[in-house]
């Protein structure tokens, strides 16, 4: 093991003292860009202070990429023999990076850029200075920006003119909402956030053409007071030029749809060679849609109908076409669509005219515009209508592993009403490796098949819910056998889930109906529970009935930020029991003999259970992350039960929680040598929280070093137990689990495979004075390997 380590210690040293020589192949007189650093005004207050992560962007010349804090890339550059032209050295370039060198031209042309940046900001007096050192290492130069901002100018007024009048009277009410306020610092972006607020504004209420462009601005300087009157001009359509080459304007247009054509079968590639196509299409009319297709559509039109919230003679708007979009998309069949837009051309002797009375127009004035016509084509192009997928997920340490697969199929069409079919086939296998594990082996094996329509199923009449996007309805059965070393069961369950989403980023499910049996095939081996008299343990392993309903929510912005910030929360809820109860205790008395109620002569659970995870990704460069999440839950038992059942306790440990431990491992409290050899620890209350910090090392491959704290805790004292399983809040914090690690991901597109290694750094479970782990054994790691991210 030492010997091992010298190794690898000699080989990192090797590694950076020939990263460092990279600058023996710079010609003479020119310089390694080794740093580039810019320095903000610390002199101008927080709030208005501009960061010098906000003017990275602006400057034109950047030192090549590190790794480790090395110049790696260059090295493995230069070792390239530029005469060969193998793969080897082809390998070499285009893995590693040609050195940057020192420009003294996109050095100037930096500084001035955040001259701009900074005016554009509404600091007009500002200045950007640089200074270069090239003293300071051989053949390197390091590039020092120092910025000062100065007194900003901030807007005085705010004035609209109207050279369309007849959107006078739609904008003016609507600039409660403005984003231009006296008193603001005058900044760029914000006018141009204006102008698309604006323009979008006008899109929903039948303004297709209104664009940014329409609207500029005219502002006056006050150079002694540093301040701005600002007229923000709503300008006319361009109409076209006349014969003397001079541009005719006239009002914007307001556009209705006309036809609505839906391709549901649409191929790009064919569309574009077959020349023939045309003259084998058919049509369809339904309830407004013109469904165009070769043969039988292979989507019923009321499911398309009910997928598109757009009418003939409707005014355009730009928010029920994106819900067009996502609407389409949401139904799993398409893999793309495409919405595009055509005005009708209109005879020279037809004029359409329309008037508008708004909230403050005139009644006394004539106030028109024109309005056109559109032809809608939606363009959607088929997926697989069937495809498998293999999710993998594996733990080890030096005492246990254990692997587990899913193979799923799916078929998105089977009734022609967009219903997914699923069906997948889930396989475990658990093996202690410890000698004095008297019995080893675990095994698990599962069949899951569930239906979803993309509507709600409910016995009664519905119209379309205008204020739900993308109903959804899930009928799901499924069945799961557990061979345990010390029991065997069954678990079955049914239920139904309706879905959806609102009009930004949140989802919704509520399942009314989820019906669970635990039956324990096999008694529970006496020796597994030995002579412990906690009821709680004990009736967790019973035979049950869980008849309840559940509720979840679901946040999650990063569709719309991709490559950005973005924030994902999830909550759950869940309670079961409750009306089983009731009906018992109004017309039934418990089996003589039994404190319990039964249905079906089976004990039923009554218990609620709840989690809530937040999470929080912030981007620190083009793939660089810092990823955070905290994660809560607790359950209770009551009435009929004295138990939450094993499955619906929370655990830690495994590849998306604590990962210097495989699940069920962790806890609960700080007890002291948990009872169980085989990995079964569960609790009433967790408490987790994780951070981890993603880059990319190469291509495809992505690093990540992570830190995770939590645990699991009994939320009440159980006879039998330790007072250390329960949960107080004054020594919670000191009960924590602490693990840091490396880990490994693999990005084929499709999916991301990932490798994290564990190790911990404080075990509660240790005998007191020896939680802080100094010596890291193999026995206090764990590997972890899962499909996707962990949160």
């Amino acid at each position: 093991m030492r010997g091992s380590c010298r190794i690898l210690a000699a080989a990192l040293l090797g590694l950076l003292c020939s990263a460092c020589s990279v600058t023996r192949h710079i010609p003479e007189g020119q310089y390694f860009l080794q740093k580039v650093k810019i320095e903000d005004d610390r002199s101008t207050p927080r709030k208005e202070r501009i960061t010098a992560s906000d003017m990275e962007k602006y400057v034109r010349q950047t030192p090549n990429k590190r790794f480790l804090g090395t110049n790696f890339y260059v090295w493995l550059y230069e070792q390239a023999d530029p005469a060969k032209d193998n793969r080897w050295n082809n390998w070499k370039r285009k893995i590693g990076q040609a050195p940057v060198t020192l420009d003294m031209g996109l050095t100037q042309k930096s500084a001035e850029n955040l001259k701009v940046y900074m005016d554009s900001k509404g600091f007009f007096s500002s200045q950007a200075t640089y200074e270069v050192d090239t003293v300071s290492r051989r053949k390197r130069a390091t590039v020092t920006f120092r910025t000062r901002q100065g007194e900003p100018y901030r807007i005085d007024s705010v004035s609209y003119e109207f050279q369309d009048n007849f959107l006078e009277q739609i904008v003016l009410p609507d600039t409660v909402n403005t984003l231009l306020h006296t008193g603001d610092i005058y900044d760029v972006s914000v006018l141009d956030a204006e102008r698309e607020r604006i323009a979008a504004y006008l899109k929903e209420r039948g303004y297709y053409n209104f664009s940014v462009n329409n609207i500029s601005y005219a502002a006056r300087m006050f150079e002694k007071e540093r301040l701005i009157d600002l007229r923000l001009i709503v300008k006319q359509y361009l109409t076209g030029y006349d014969e003397r080459g001079l541009p005719v304007m006239d009002n914007n247009m307001v556009y209705r749809i006309d036809r609505i054509n839906i391709f549901p079968d649409y191929d790009p590639t064919v569309a574009r060679t077959d020349t023939t196509l045309l003259s084998r299409l058919d049509t369809v009319y339904y309830r407004g849609l013109n469904i165009i297709y070769e043969k039988r559509p292979n989507l019923r039109p009321p499911v398309l109908r009910q997928a598109v919230p757009l009418y003939p003679n409707y005014v355009y708007n730009s928010s029920q076409v994106n819900r067009a979009y996502s609407d389409l998309m949401a139904l799993g069949y398409f893999k793309s669509a495409k919405i595009a837009f055509e005005e009708q051309p209109r005879s020279a002797d037809v004029t359409d005219i329309v008037s508008f009375i708004g909230a403050s127009a005139d009644s006394t004035q004539t106030l028109y515009t024109r309005e056109g016509y559109l032809t809608c084509n939606i363009l959607c192009t088929p997926t697989l209508k069937q495809s498998v997928k293999v999710d993998l997920e594996g733990s080890t340490t030096s005492s246990f592993y254990g692997l587990k697969a899913t193979v799923g199929y799916q078929n998105r069409n089977i009734f022609r009403g967009a219903e997914s079919f699923d069906l997948s086939f889930t396989a475990g296998y658990e093996f202690m490796k410890a000698p004095d594990a008297r019995r080893k082996r675990a095994t698990e094996f599962g069949v899951t098949t569930g239906l979803t329509f993309p509507r709600f199923l409910v016995p009664w009449r519905t119209g379309r819910f205008r204020t739900v996007n993308q109903p959804k309805t899930k009928v799901e059965l499924s069945i799961n056998f557990q061979d345990r070393p010390y029991y065997a069961r069954t678990l079955s369950s049914a239920g139904i889930t309706y879905m959806w989403t609102n009009s930004r980023y949140s989802s919704f499910s509520l399942r009314p109906i989820d019906i669970n049996v635990v039956d324990m095939t096999r008694p529970v081996d006496p020796e597994f529970l030995g002579n412990t008299s906690n009821k709680y343990l004990i009736n967790s392993f019973k035979t049950q009935f869980i008849g309840g309903l559940s509720f979840g929510y679901g946040y999650n912005n990063q569709r719309k930020n991709l490559g950005g910030n973005a924030t994902n929360i999830r909550f759950n809820a869940e309670t079961a029991g409750n009306l089983i109860d009731a009906v018992e205790h109004a017309f039934f008395s418990p089996a003589k003999g039994k404190e319990q109620y039964t249905i079906f002569g089976i004990e039923y659970s009554q218990y609620f259970r709840t989690d809530l995870s937040v999470s929080r990704k912030i981007m620190l460069g083009g793939a660089t992350a810092l990823v955070g999440r905290l994660y809560g839950g607790v359950a209770m038992a009551y009435g009929n039960s004295s138990s939450v059942p094993f499955d619906r306790q929370f655990y830690c440990g495994g590849s998306n929680g604590m990962r210097g431990w495989t699940p069920r491992t962790l806890g609960q409290g700080s007890v002291a040598n948990p009872h169980n050899d085989f990995p079964v620890q569960t609790g009433d209350v967790k408490l987790e929280a994780n951070l981890e910090l993603r880059f990319p090392v190469w291509g495809m491959i992505h690093g990540a070093t992570f830190f995770d704290l939590g645990n699991i805790w009994y939320i009440r004292h159980y006879s039998g137990e330790s007072e250390d399983t329960v949960f107080r809040f004054d020594r919670f914090y000191k009960q924590l689990g602490f693990n840091t690690g490396l880990g490994l991901r693999f990005d084929i597109k499709f999916a991301v495979l990932r490798l994290d290694w564990g190790i911990q750094l404080h075990n509660p479970n240790n005998p007191s004075g020896e939680r802080w782990i100094h010596n890291f054994k193999w026995k206090n790691t764990a590997l972890n390997f899962g499909v996707g991210y962990p949160f």
